[in-house]
């Protein structure tokens, strides 16, 4: 790969992967739709983009460093103790109970999943898919809007109708886990599926995407032990795929930055209106 074709994927990758519109999905489409000289099946590829994640997964360590040292050393009291006592400690719990389904699929259905990589048409349907996640999520989301409406003007509290990450039950971190699996086939975001995830265990928007960041960092982290040791052999120009990873982390923190303002207002809408029209696009140009 040109130094000049790794920057750009550095920068799509960094410019998607956060938001709600699968930076893999783009990682497939958007090369085979510009006619770029660029192999999504070459054996590479997956550790080039976990290597870019990796950049990624380390802008999020930076934004929200405060909390993961909170998060971690809870986890050991919790280890060491056995039980839990505080919001930090049930925080560290709740991302480890969401990762396990992701890390379980992932092992099991890899070389499968890899397949997928190299079907730019198979990806702009999983657009298209990802589009209809978002936009269900936000139908349910607007209903139990108007439910905690209701029950404001009978003057019972409507802030109590929405949660915070660390009230949320075990079995609302294993669906919001289970929906970040959805995001191992190209064109399904993770970022998407687990704010819908969220959204449909009673977080709000904001408070769903802070979870959804928090549980991407693991996840980035433990596919990088296992995939980036593939880069370092002969012929492969390490030094241009180190650079594009930092170049991406750089994008990735401006897109965090950005997201963590806009869903303080904002919902999931433009998104899927945007993955709706890509894979729409894909399904009718690509080769």
């Amino acid at each position: 790969m040109s130094p000049w074709l790794a920057g750009f994927i550095a920068l799509l990758q960094g410019s998607t992967e956060l938001f709600p519109v699968s930076s893999l999905g783009h990682a497939v489409v958007v090369p085979n739709l510009l006619r770029l000289d660029f192999r999504p099946t070459d054996d590479s590829f997956v550790p080039f983009l976990v290597l870019l994640h990796l950049g990624t997964a380390t802008a999020l360590l930076i934004l929200y460093r405060e909390e993961w040292k909170r998060i971690i050393a809870g986890f050991l009291r919790a280890a060491v103790r056995g039980r839990i006592q505080d919001p930090d400690e049930r925080m560290a719990l709740l991302i480890v109970a969401g990762t396990i389904p992701t890390g379980v699929v992932g092992f099991f259905l890899e070389k499968p999943l890899k397949s997928l990589f190299g079907n730019p048409r198979a990806a702009g349907a999983f657009l298209i898919v990802n589009a209809a996640i978002l936009l269900g999520a936000e139908l349910l989301r607007r209903r139990s809007e108007r439910a905690a409406h209701v029950e404001a003007d009978a003057g019972m509290d409507r802030e109590a109708a929405f949660r915070t990450v660390e009230t949320l039950d075990w079995r609302s971190a294993l669906l919001v886990g289970a929906c970040q699996t959805l995001a191992l086939l190209p064109g399904i975001s993770r970022a998407g599926v687990t704010m819908a995830g969220g959204l449909v265990a009673g977080l709000r928007h904001e408070e769903s995407a802070r979870f959804s960041f928090l549980l991407a960092t693991p996840i980035i982290l433990a596919a990088g032990v296992l995939e980036v040791p593939q880069l370092f052999q002969s012929g492969v120009p390490i030094g241009t795929y180190l650079a594009a990873s930092v170049l991406a982390g750089v994008v990735a923190y401006m897109s965090a930055r950005f997201l963590i303002r806009y869903f303080r207002v904002g919902r999931l809408d433009p998104f899927a209106a945007y993955c709706a029209a890509l894979g729409i696009i894909t399904l009718a140009f690509a080769r």
